[in-house]
């Protein structure tokens, strides 16, 4: 079938403007398209006579001879088989197809064997199914095909590569030992042959590879003991081999005379026994150490002065690690002096002694992760923990044997917030006063909560209504005043014990949600408390009575009206000054104040008095009949809601101009990273570095904001509400790159479904206004891709069957991924030096966590935008997935 297409090919094609070599390679470039069965940027459209094939998208050619010399189409979402005429193209010295989806069998040992001047060959990330390739050129310098479905042994055949430098075949069905030959790969920098099922030792001659720099064996079987040879590698920066069975002692000496250069060495998960060996420690180019689930035994070396480049220590795991009950066990901490340190996991040792204030130092002030869980650890929790360690956000304490009573004084810092991944907080039985600080609701992993026998005061933080995996919270014998908050018996919540005895609470009793079993929650000595289920026995809550008001009865509901009224008539006095003032500044609302645009008016940046903070002011188009209405809406929408990752209105104003029409405006708090869109999608050229800075981290972290606050809106508000016109442009990013949800001028209130009244949750019944289309982060709906009955829905419903990482925009992982370098168009032969930046890239970043993390959440906006609502994930789902998610990222 192929050799008929080619002969008629060979008819439509004029011969005359090219010589024969020429030739073979359109042809060959054609057939390779011909075995292409998706484009989805369409990118081989190019690839026609219209133009020379030295002008395609992905072709290279020489200068001399107008050979093709590179056939690059990597992350190009491509799908279909290679075809075996890409060994026509003779004067072929690049090919790189990684990230695509390319199945089948990569091209025959004879095929590859015509490639006489191929130095890179790059298949990575595809489903490619057959044996690993062996018949190579000579002059390969780097071949790349991990992250396949490739099977069989290592071949022998490519230990004879003496050019070959980067040799990456992880994330295959690799079988069987490594060759002894694997030493006579000379000038090899790179290997990684990790997520494999390799087995067997390391041969002897890897210490034959003086220019190595990486060596990846995670995850495979490998056995017995290590080679020496393998810490005479002086040049190696990265040595892997977390999760193998390797029985073996660290030398003595490994920090004298071996691996200077180190930076990461990762041999967790393996039967390595015997004392860590002190001279590890004067390695000072260690960064990454990571030693846990093995059989370490013996203290601690407490020399790690050396280690001022040390990022992640991870010890965690070694159960016999500890000298038995000695008092200087933690020594280690206080003599780590890096100031990028991030992490210290040394959880479920025989670790003991207690916590020394020494362990918030200056040199601390980067960790972010304190886990010594498990041990043998006593004494108090020193507070200055919590106050010189402002990037701590995941702590673990429990079982050891520490006080609860630490006699910490002052407030709760607000700093506390910081602490994202916290668990469990209890600082009971202190000195703490002031108000319950609520930056606390930003902690929303948080399950445990107990800040009883202190002095605090005020009111429970509206905002605690946002922790909704809150399982245990006890605010007992305290000051606290006031109602207690309605959020608390919200039915969807996982409160499951309640203590809120001995405060100054006051008012009606919840009756649902916890408060419908006596047994789970406490209210002793709150003798101000009314009403309530009947086990409680409280006095009832007093009725109004009527007063006589002349002739006529004034009820409470009336009178509650009239004060609504009044207070509105004053508020409405007050805000047109305001507004007047904003009107008579001069340029006021010029367009150069412009920040933005909605369904019915504008957004300007305003300020009311020169050096107060600046704030956002949307001013309605009154010409527009529907703009009264949407202000309206918001105002109604907002009034009663309180979220931190909801829009704030500072106040509102409706008046008239000095022409007499109508005037309203509502004004915000001004966020100063504008909206999410402007970051997407940047309009003007000079904005175009946003795009770069929104990396996954922040992407999931403002995904996560926006369904706290859907959240909060569907299930916690008395009255839900549905946002009706989600958008990027309508949220907004403060100065810390928090979200906030806004413009609610097409905000609909809903009646949850109630068996006495008969009323009903009308969700699902009324049709969606706004913005036809959701506009997600990435390709928009109106992609050009989309058509066919195609659509992002389907889109991304596809790539979960397949490999989501294809269809990711490259602006989410540019910390991890970088642009290949162009190199020159010809002919000549040159080395491939690897740069900082691929050797950066190259070290062990968990991206199996990354991709498994982007999976999640690709499948949440896949299940939240089913077509059709009964299918659809309900929100307080979706942000557990995406909490889950997050922690997956950061693990």
């Amino acid at each position: 079938m192929l050799s008929c297409w080619s002969t008629m090919t060979m008819i439509t094609f004029s011969l005359s403007t090219t010589s024969a070599g020429n030739h073979t390679d359109q042809l060959a470039l054609l057939a390779f398209k011909s075995q292409i069965s998706h484009d989805p940027l369409r990118l081989l459209n190019s690839w026609n006579t219209s133009l020379h094939f030295c002008q395609w998208q992905g072709v290279t050619c020489g200068r001399r001879h107008q050979r093709v010399v590179k056939l690059v189409l990597k992350s190009r979402g491509l799908a279909g088989s290679l075809s075996p005429y890409i060994g026509n193209l003779s004067f072929l010295h690049t090919i790189d197809l990684e990230n695509n989806s390319f199945h089948g069998e990569i091209s025959s040992s004879e095929v590859l064997g015509r490639l006489l001047r191929l130095r890179v060959f790059a298949l990575g990330n595809n489903s490619f199914t057959s044996e690993l390739p062996s018949n190579f050129s000579r002059n390969l310098e780097s071949l790349s095909l991990g992250r396949n479905k490739l099977s069989g042994t290592f071949p022998k055949q490519l230990c004879a590569l003496q050019k070959l430098k980067t040799l990456r075949l992880a994330s295959n069905n690799l079988t069987g030992s490594l060759p002894y030959d694997l030493g006579n790969l000379s000038s090899l920098q790179f290997i990684d042959l990790a997520s494999n099922f390799l087995e067997g030792g390391i041969p002897y001659s890897i210490g034959q590879l003086k220019s190595l720099y990486f060596l990846g064996l995670d995850e495979n079987m490998l056995s017995s003991k290590l080679p020496p040879s393998i810490y005479n590698l002086s040049s190696l920066w990265t040595l892997g081999l977390t999760m193998n069975r390797i029985v073996d002692r660290l030398p003595s000496d490994i920090g004298r005379t071996f691996l200077p250069n180190l930076r990461e060495l990762f041999i967790g998960e393996n039967h390595f026994f015997g004392p860590l060996p002190s001279s590890l420690f004067n390695i000072s180019t260690l960064e990454m150490l990571e030693l846990s689930r093995n059989g370490f035994t013996g203290k601690v070396p407490d020399n790690m002065g050396n280690t001022q480049k040390l990022q992640v220590l991870s010890l965690s795991h070694n159960n016999q690690l500890g000298s038995s009950g000695h008092s200087d066990d933690l020594k280690f901490l206080s003599s780590i002096n890096s100031t990028v340190l991030r992490v210290i996991q040394a959880s479920d040792c025989q670790l003991s002694g207690i916590l020394h204030k020494s362990l918030a130092n200056i040199s601390f002030t980067q960790l972010e992760e304190l886990i010594l869980s498990g041990n043998q650890i006593s004494g108090i929790i020193p507070s200055e923990i919590f106050i010189k360690l402002p990037n701590l956000t995941i702590l673990q304490l429990s079982d050891n044997f520490l006080t609860a009573d630490n006699s910490f004084t002052g407030s709760l810092p607000v700093e506390v917030g910081n602490f994202e991944y916290l668990v469990d907080m209890d600082v009971s039985n202190n000195y703490l006063e002031g108000e319950i600080p609520n930056t606390l609701s930003k902690c929303l992993s948080l399950r445990q909560l107990s800040l009883m026998g202190n002095s605090f005061q005020g009111s429970i933080p509206p905002s605690f209504s946002s922790l909704q995996g809150l399982k245990f919270l006890d605010l007992s014998q305290n000051k606290i005043s006031g109602q207690i908050p309605m959020f608390l018996q919200n039915q969807s919540s996982s409160l499951q014990y309640l203590n809120l005895s001995f405060n100054n609470f006051e008012g009606a009793m919840p009756t649902q949600g916890i408060f419908q079993n006596a047994s789970a929650f406490s209210i002793l000595g709150n003798n101000k408390l009314c009403g309530g289920i009947s086990e409680l026995q409280l006095p009832a809550c007093p009725i109004i009575k009527q007063k006589r008001f002349g002739k006529h009865q004034i009820s409470l509901g009336l009178k509650v009206a009239i004060g609504v009224i009044v207070s509105t008539t004053v508020l409405a006095a007050l805000l047109s000054g305001r507004c007047w003032v904003m009107r008579r500044t001069k340029n006021g609302f010029s367009p150069a104040n412009s920040i933005g645009k909605g369904h019915f008016g504008s957004v300007f940046k305003a300020t009311f008095h020169e050096g107060t903070e600046p704030v956002a002011v949307k001013v309605l188009n009154m010409i527009d009949h529907k703009a009264s209405k949407s202000f309206m809406a918001e105002c109604e929408a907002l009034r009663n809601v309180r979220h931190r990752n909801l829009m704030k209105i500072l106040t509102a104003c409706s008046t008239v101009d000095f022409q007499g029409n109508d005037f309203k405006a509502i004004i915000f708090k001004f966020m100063p990273n504008g909206s999410l869109e402007n970051w997407l999608h940047p309009i003007r050229s000079d904005d175009s570095y946003l795009t770069k800075n929104l990396n996954l981290s922040r992407r999931l972290n403002i995904a996560i904001d926006v369904a706290s606050a859907l959240d909060y809106l569907h299930n916690q508000c008395e009255t839900p509400i549905v946002h009706c016109d989600l958008k990027p442009n309508n949220i907004l990013l403060d100065e810390d790159m928090v979200a906030h949800v806004g413009d609610f001028g097409l905000a609909k209130s809903l009646q949850r479904k109630n068996s006495n009244s008969g009323t009903t949750d009308t969700t699902s019944s009324f049709s969606p206004r706004g913005t036809i289309g959701y506009i997600p982060p990435g390709r928009r709906p109106t992609d050009e891709e989309f058509e066919d009955g195609l659509d992002l829905h389907q889109f991304c419903k596809i790539a979960l069957r397949k490999e989501v990482m294809k269809i990711i925009d490259p602006h989410v992982l540019e910390h991890e991924e970088e642009e290949e370098e162009e190199e020159e168009a010809n002919d000549d032969h040159r080395d491939i030096h690897l740069n900082n930046s691929e050797i950066q890239r190259s070290t062990r970043h968990e991206s199996g966590k990354i991709e498994e993390c982007i999976t999640s959440i690709i499948r949440v906006g896949v299940e939240c935008s089913m077509p059709s609502p009964s299918e659809r994930m309900e929100i307080k789902n979706a942000l557990k997935e995406l909490l889950a998610a997050k922690k997956l990222y950061f693990s």
